[in-house]
């Protein structure tokens, strides 16, 4: 297994409650600075395939700002919804004030 680093932004970028969404070849990526951690998480919820950039943080999980979808910033997992299906969660590690996403390949 081989891991390939991604500099997407400067810590700067996603003050603590914020959000930014960051574009990747193929992928929308939403990262959300919620309590002193940066997450990284599919941009669109997987109930209406609308933007989670603009919802609400609460008890470790983001709220879709459009029908209350809620999910976990950690993993991903459905916490309330109407959605079903969990969204792709990414790591991210910061150095030197910078955020980095890893991917990892097989």
């Amino acid at each position: 297994m081989s891991s390939k680093f991604l500099t997407v932004a400067h810590i700067s970028e996603v003050p603590e409650g914020g959000q930014l969404r960051i574009e990747l070849e193929d992928k929308e990526i939403l990262l959300c600075h919620h309590e002193g951690e940066i997450f990284a998480l599919d941009y669109y919820c997987s109930h209406d395939h609308l933007g989670l950039e603009g919802g609400t943080f609460e008890g470790g999980a983001i709220v879709c700002p459009y029908h209350g979808a809620e999910f976990c910033l950690r993993t991903g997992d459905v916490k309330a919804g109407p959605a079903w299906e969990a969204i792709d969660t990414y790591p991210v590690k910061i150095e030197d004030d910078v955020i980095v996403l890893v991917e990892t390949s097989q």
